[in-house]
Protein backbone atom coordinates (compact mmCIF):
# COMPACT_ATOMS: atom_id res chain seq x y z
CA UNK A 1 0.00 0.00 0.00
CA UNK A 2 2.94 2.57 0.91
CA UNK A 3 4.14 1.95 -2.69
CA UNK A 4 0.78 2.58 -4.40
CA UNK A 5 0.22 6.03 -2.75
CA UNK A 6 3.70 7.02 -3.29
CA UNK A 7 3.70 6.22 -6.95
CA UNK A 8 1.74 7.65 -9.91
CA UNK A 9 -1.89 5.88 -10.53
CA UNK A 10 -4.93 6.36 -11.45
CA UNK A 11 -8.23 6.29 -9.50
CA UNK A 12 -12.09 6.02 -11.17
CA UNK A 13 -14.79 7.91 -9.78
CA UNK A 14 -17.66 5.48 -9.80
CA UNK A 15 -20.46 8.61 -9.49
CA UNK A 16 -19.21 10.25 -12.94
CA UNK A 17 -17.57 7.34 -14.10
CA UNK A 18 -14.10 9.30 -15.29
CA UNK A 19 -10.67 8.49 -13.84
CA UNK A 20 -7.82 11.05 -11.99
CA UNK A 21 -4.47 10.67 -12.35
CA UNK A 22 -2.76 10.81 -8.78
CA UNK A 23 0.92 11.77 -8.67
CA UNK A 24 2.41 12.09 -4.92
CA UNK A 25 5.87 12.38 -5.45
CA UNK A 26 4.98 15.82 -7.07
CA UNK A 27 4.27 17.31 -3.83
CA UNK A 28 8.31 17.43 -3.53
CA UNK A 29 8.12 20.13 -5.75
CA UNK A 30 9.33 23.90 -5.84
CA UNK A 31 6.69 26.29 -6.08
CA UNK A 32 7.09 29.56 -7.59
CA UNK A 33 3.96 30.22 -9.69
CA UNK A 34 0.84 32.34 -8.26
CA UNK A 35 0.31 32.55 -4.44
CA UNK A 36 -3.07 34.51 -3.36
CA UNK A 37 -2.96 37.21 -0.86
CA UNK A 38 -4.80 36.83 2.17
CA UNK A 39 -7.97 39.66 2.90
CA UNK A 40 -6.50 41.82 5.74
CA UNK A 41 -9.52 44.03 5.85
CA UNK A 42 -11.07 44.19 8.90
CA UNK A 43 -14.72 42.21 8.78
CA UNK A 44 -17.77 44.69 10.31
CA UNK A 45 -21.09 43.69 11.72
CA UNK A 46 -22.71 45.44 9.53
CA UNK A 47 -21.51 47.27 6.09
CA UNK A 48 -23.84 50.07 4.83
CA UNK A 49 -22.46 49.54 1.13
CA UNK A 50 -23.53 45.76 1.21
CA UNK A 51 -26.66 44.87 -0.89
CA UNK A 52 -27.11 41.80 1.22
CA UNK A 53 -27.37 43.69 4.59
CA UNK A 54 -30.49 43.88 6.50
CA UNK A 55 -32.33 47.39 5.62
CA UNK A 56 -30.10 47.98 2.11
CA UNK A 57 -31.17 48.57 -1.05
CA UNK A 58 -30.39 45.98 -3.59
CA UNK A 59 -30.16 46.21 -7.28
CA UNK A 60 -33.70 47.53 -9.02
CA UNK A 61 -34.85 49.64 -5.94
CA UNK A 62 -35.11 46.50 -3.85
CA UNK A 63 -35.13 47.09 -0.27
CA UNK A 64 -33.69 44.13 2.14
CA UNK A 65 -36.09 43.89 5.37
CA UNK A 66 -34.49 43.84 8.67
CA UNK A 67 -34.36 40.20 9.07
CA UNK A 68 -32.73 38.49 11.84
CA UNK A 69 -32.40 34.93 10.59
CA UNK A 70 -31.64 33.89 7.03
CA UNK A 71 -33.48 35.86 4.50
CA UNK A 72 -34.50 34.43 0.73
CA UNK A 73 -34.92 36.51 -2.27
CA UNK A 74 -35.49 36.03 -5.89
CA UNK A 75 -31.84 36.60 -7.78
CA UNK A 76 -31.63 40.42 -8.86
CA UNK A 77 -29.68 39.24 -11.99
CA UNK A 78 -30.90 35.37 -12.53
CA UNK A 79 -29.03 33.06 -14.99
CA UNK A 80 -32.60 31.14 -15.45
CA UNK A 81 -35.60 32.65 -16.25
CA UNK A 82 -39.29 31.22 -15.29
CA UNK A 83 -39.94 32.03 -19.08
CA UNK A 84 -37.71 30.94 -22.44
CA UNK A 85 -37.73 31.03 -26.38
CA UNK A 86 -37.55 28.32 -28.19
CA UNK A 87 -34.25 27.77 -30.10
CA UNK A 88 -32.14 27.26 -33.69
CA UNK A 89 -31.07 23.73 -34.17
CA UNK A 90 -28.78 24.82 -37.57
CA UNK A 91 -27.32 20.93 -38.08
CA UNK A 92 -27.69 17.48 -36.04
CA UNK A 93 -24.21 18.83 -34.59
CA UNK A 94 -25.11 22.05 -33.26
CA UNK A 95 -27.82 21.67 -31.11
CA UNK A 96 -29.64 23.92 -28.31
CA UNK A 97 -32.63 23.82 -26.34
CA UNK A 98 -34.67 26.41 -24.38
CA UNK A 99 -34.17 26.27 -20.53
CA UNK A 100 -36.67 27.60 -17.96
CA UNK A 101 -36.03 27.77 -14.49
CA UNK A 102 -35.63 30.63 -11.30
CA UNK A 103 -32.27 31.40 -9.37
CA UNK A 104 -32.97 32.66 -5.92
CA UNK A 105 -30.34 34.20 -3.09
CA UNK A 106 -30.06 32.77 0.33
CA UNK A 107 -28.71 34.53 3.12
CA UNK A 108 -27.19 32.91 6.01
CA UNK A 109 -27.17 35.71 8.70
CA UNK A 110 -27.84 39.38 8.77
CA UNK A 111 -24.29 39.40 10.69
CA UNK A 112 -21.70 40.23 7.65
CA UNK A 113 -18.69 39.25 9.24
CA UNK A 114 -19.55 35.80 9.43
CA UNK A 115 -19.61 32.27 7.49
CA UNK A 116 -21.33 28.77 8.22
CA UNK A 117 -18.01 27.59 10.14
CA UNK A 118 -18.21 30.34 12.63
CA UNK A 119 -22.21 31.02 13.04
CA UNK A 120 -23.63 29.91 16.26
CA UNK A 121 -25.04 26.38 15.85
CA UNK A 122 -28.73 27.19 16.22
CA UNK A 123 -28.12 30.04 13.32
CA UNK A 124 -26.67 26.81 11.19
CA UNK A 125 -29.85 24.43 11.90
CA UNK A 126 -31.89 27.56 10.53
CA UNK A 127 -29.81 27.60 7.28
CA UNK A 128 -30.32 23.36 7.23
CA UNK A 129 -34.36 24.25 7.83
CA UNK A 130 -34.08 27.08 5.10
CA UNK A 131 -32.37 24.94 2.53
CA UNK A 132 -35.03 21.94 2.96
CA UNK A 133 -37.97 24.46 2.37
CA UNK A 134 -36.22 26.20 -0.48
CA UNK A 135 -35.97 22.15 -1.78
CA UNK A 136 -39.15 21.23 -1.25
CA UNK A 137 -41.24 23.96 -2.70
CA UNK A 138 -39.09 24.23 -5.92
CA UNK A 139 -39.22 20.51 -6.66
CA UNK A 140 -43.03 21.05 -6.77
CA UNK A 141 -42.37 23.32 -9.65
CA UNK A 142 -38.72 22.38 -11.58
CA UNK A 143 -36.96 19.08 -12.45
CA UNK A 144 -34.00 20.35 -10.84
CA UNK A 145 -32.46 21.68 -7.69
CA UNK A 146 -29.49 22.98 -6.95
CA UNK A 147 -28.60 24.56 -4.18
CA UNK A 148 -25.17 25.91 -3.81
CA UNK A 149 -22.55 28.47 -2.02
CA UNK A 150 -18.94 30.09 -3.17
CA UNK A 151 -17.09 31.25 -0.77
CA UNK A 152 -13.79 33.09 -0.86
CA UNK A 153 -13.19 35.83 -3.23
CA UNK A 154 -10.51 32.95 -4.96
CA UNK A 155 -14.06 30.92 -5.73
CA UNK A 156 -15.51 33.91 -7.79
CA UNK A 157 -17.89 34.67 -4.62
CA UNK A 158 -18.85 38.75 -5.42
CA UNK A 159 -19.90 39.44 -1.73
CA UNK A 160 -18.48 38.16 1.84
CA UNK A 161 -21.89 38.63 3.38
CA UNK A 162 -22.91 34.78 4.31
CA UNK A 163 -25.17 33.59 1.36
CA UNK A 164 -25.59 30.85 -0.88
CA UNK A 165 -27.76 29.82 -3.80
CA UNK A 166 -30.44 28.13 -4.94
CA UNK A 167 -31.45 27.28 -8.83
CA UNK A 168 -34.26 25.61 -9.90
CA UNK A 169 -34.36 24.53 -13.84
CA UNK A 170 -36.81 22.15 -16.37
CA UNK A 171 -33.89 20.61 -17.24
CA UNK A 172 -31.40 18.10 -15.57
CA UNK A 173 -27.72 19.49 -15.64
CA UNK A 174 -24.86 17.40 -17.66
CA UNK A 175 -23.26 16.43 -14.11
CA UNK A 176 -26.47 15.26 -12.31
CA UNK A 177 -27.42 13.58 -15.54
CA UNK A 178 -24.16 11.62 -14.99
CA UNK A 179 -24.72 10.85 -11.39
CA UNK A 180 -28.12 9.48 -12.31
CA UNK A 181 -26.94 7.25 -15.01
CA UNK A 182 -24.51 5.46 -12.61
CA UNK A 183 -26.22 4.91 -9.52
CA UNK A 184 -29.21 3.82 -11.12
CA UNK A 185 -27.12 1.09 -13.51
CA UNK A 186 -25.38 -0.01 -9.93
CA UNK A 187 -28.48 -0.40 -8.68
CA UNK A 188 -29.92 -2.40 -11.43
CA UNK A 189 -26.79 -4.46 -11.81
CA UNK A 190 -26.02 -5.00 -8.12
CA UNK A 191 -29.59 -4.27 -6.03
CA UNK A 192 -27.91 -2.45 -4.09
CA UNK A 193 -27.23 1.72 -3.66
CA UNK A 194 -23.47 2.73 -4.80
CA UNK A 195 -23.48 5.75 -2.16
CA UNK A 196 -24.38 3.31 0.48
CA UNK A 197 -21.73 0.71 -0.54
CA UNK A 198 -19.04 3.56 -1.31
CA UNK A 199 -20.38 4.68 2.58
CA UNK A 200 -20.42 1.32 4.35
CA UNK A 201 -16.54 0.74 2.77
CA UNK A 202 -15.40 3.77 3.96
CA UNK A 203 -16.36 3.37 7.33
CA UNK A 204 -14.68 0.26 7.59
CA UNK A 205 -11.56 1.00 5.80
CA UNK A 206 -11.32 4.36 8.06
CA UNK A 207 -8.53 6.11 5.77
CA UNK A 208 -10.13 8.44 4.04
CA UNK A 209 -12.83 9.24 6.82
CA UNK A 210 -13.16 13.13 7.91
CA UNK A 211 -16.29 12.91 10.24
CA UNK A 212 -19.01 10.46 11.50
CA UNK A 213 -22.00 10.99 13.21
CA UNK A 214 -25.46 8.89 14.06
CA UNK A 215 -26.32 10.59 11.05
CA UNK A 216 -23.62 11.44 8.27
CA UNK A 217 -20.47 10.59 7.31
CA UNK A 218 -17.90 12.96 5.96
CA UNK A 219 -14.73 11.43 3.77
CA UNK A 220 -12.47 12.54 1.25
CA UNK A 221 -13.33 10.06 -1.33
CA UNK A 222 -10.72 7.78 -3.13
CA UNK A 223 -11.59 9.60 -6.41
CA UNK A 224 -11.28 12.92 -4.81
CA UNK A 225 -9.59 15.78 -7.98
CA UNK A 226 -9.09 18.24 -5.45
CA UNK A 227 -6.45 18.79 -2.84
CA UNK A 228 -9.02 18.63 0.43
CA UNK A 229 -12.42 17.29 -1.25
CA UNK A 230 -15.28 16.28 0.36
CA UNK A 231 -18.19 14.08 0.34
CA UNK A 232 -20.51 14.04 2.61
CA UNK A 233 -23.33 11.26 2.64
CA UNK A 234 -26.42 10.69 4.97
CA UNK A 235 -26.36 7.06 6.76
CA UNK A 236 -29.70 5.84 5.47
CA UNK A 237 -31.20 5.60 2.48
CA UNK A 238 -32.64 9.37 1.87
CA UNK A 239 -32.92 11.22 -1.43
CA UNK A 240 -33.59 14.96 -0.55
CA UNK A 241 -32.65 17.73 2.61
CA UNK A 242 -36.95 17.64 2.77
CA UNK A 243 -36.55 13.99 3.80
CA UNK A 244 -34.82 14.38 6.78
CA UNK A 245 -36.10 14.39 10.18
CA UNK A 246 -35.86 16.72 12.69
CA UNK A 247 -33.22 14.99 14.57
CA UNK A 248 -31.04 14.36 10.86
CA UNK A 249 -31.32 18.16 9.65
CA UNK A 250 -30.09 19.05 13.71
CA UNK A 251 -27.12 16.92 12.95
CA UNK A 252 -26.76 17.85 9.61
CA UNK A 253 -25.73 21.49 11.16
CA UNK A 254 -23.52 19.76 13.76
CA UNK A 255 -20.91 17.85 11.33
CA UNK A 256 -21.39 20.19 8.80
CA UNK A 257 -20.47 22.91 11.21
CA UNK A 258 -17.58 20.84 12.48
CA UNK A 259 -16.18 19.84 8.86
CA UNK A 260 -15.96 23.92 8.00
CA UNK A 261 -14.22 24.64 10.87
CA UNK A 262 -11.82 21.92 10.71
CA UNK A 263 -11.15 23.62 6.67
CA UNK A 264 -10.09 26.79 8.53
CA UNK A 265 -7.75 25.17 10.95
CA UNK A 266 -5.91 23.79 8.20
CA UNK A 267 -4.21 26.41 7.01
CA UNK A 268 -5.23 28.97 9.71
CA UNK A 269 -7.37 31.16 7.35
CA UNK A 270 -10.89 31.63 6.28
CA UNK A 271 -10.80 28.36 4.00
CA UNK A 272 -12.68 29.17 0.49
CA UNK A 273 -14.54 26.55 -1.35
CA UNK A 274 -17.49 25.81 -3.65
CA UNK A 275 -20.49 23.11 -1.63
CA UNK A 276 -23.50 22.09 -3.55
CA UNK A 277 -26.26 19.62 -2.80
CA UNK A 278 -27.44 16.63 -4.98
CA UNK A 279 -30.94 15.57 -4.15
CA UNK A 280 -32.70 13.01 -5.78
CA UNK A 281 -33.73 14.61 -9.26
CA UNK A 282 -37.60 13.41 -10.01
CA UNK A 283 -37.66 9.83 -11.41
CA UNK A 284 -34.47 8.95 -10.08
CA UNK A 285 -33.46 5.33 -9.24
CA UNK A 286 -30.55 4.43 -6.71
CA UNK A 287 -30.34 8.14 -5.71
CA UNK A 288 -28.62 8.58 -2.20
CA UNK A 289 -28.28 12.04 -0.64
CA UNK A 290 -24.76 13.83 -1.27
CA UNK A 291 -23.17 16.89 -1.30
CA UNK A 292 -19.69 17.63 -2.43
CA UNK A 293 -17.28 20.11 -1.26
CA UNK A 294 -14.80 21.69 -3.14
CA UNK A 295 -11.81 23.84 -1.95
CA UNK A 296 -8.97 25.26 -3.95
CA UNK A 297 -6.28 25.43 -1.41
CA UNK A 298 -3.34 23.02 -1.67
CA UNK A 299 -0.23 23.60 0.15
CA UNK A 300 -1.16 26.75 2.29
CA UNK A 301 -3.12 29.33 2.92
CA UNK A 302 -1.51 31.18 -0.42
CA UNK A 303 -1.46 28.64 -2.90
CA UNK A 304 -4.23 26.77 -4.53
CA UNK A 305 -4.45 24.13 -6.70
CA UNK A 306 -5.44 25.27 -10.42
CA UNK A 307 -7.26 23.23 -13.53
CA UNK A 308 -5.40 23.54 -16.66
CA UNK A 309 -3.47 22.30 -18.79
CA UNK A 310 -3.47 18.63 -18.10
CA UNK A 311 -6.54 19.01 -16.37
CA UNK A 312 -8.35 20.89 -18.85
CA UNK A 313 -7.21 18.50 -22.26
CA UNK A 314 -6.61 15.19 -20.66
CA UNK A 315 -8.20 14.34 -17.36
CA UNK A 316 -8.18 15.55 -13.40
CA UNK A 317 -5.19 15.54 -11.92
CA UNK A 318 -4.09 15.84 -7.63
CA UNK A 319 -1.06 15.44 -5.79
CA UNK A 320 -1.51 14.62 -2.34
CA UNK A 321 -3.63 11.63 -1.96
CA UNK A 322 -7.26 11.51 -0.61
CA UNK A 323 -5.26 9.50 2.31
CA UNK A 324 -3.22 12.12 3.04
CA UNK A 325 -6.21 15.04 2.63
CA UNK A 326 -8.01 13.28 5.00
CA UNK A 327 -5.32 12.47 7.94
CA UNK A 328 -4.81 16.41 7.83
CA UNK A 329 -8.47 17.51 7.84
CA UNK A 330 -8.83 14.89 11.03
CA UNK A 331 -6.18 16.06 12.59
CA UNK A 332 -6.95 19.87 12.01
CA UNK A 333 -8.34 20.57 15.44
Amino acid sequence: MSDFVQSPHRRYNPLLREWVLVSPHRTQRPWQGRTEVANAQERIHYDPGCYLCPGNARAGGHVNPGYEGTFVFSNDFPALLPESVDCPNPSPLLRSEAVRGECRVLCFSPRHDLTLANLELGAVEKVVRAWQTQEAELFGKWRWVQIFENKGEVMGCSNPHPHGQVWASDSLPSLIGREAEAQAQHLEQHGTVLLEDVRAFEEKDGARVVERSDSWTVVVPFWAVWPFETLVMARRPVGRLSELTPLEAKDLAAILKRLLMRYDRLFETDFPYSMGWHPAPTGASGWQLHAHIYPPLLRSASVRKFMVGYEMLAEPQRDITPEQAAEMLRTAQ
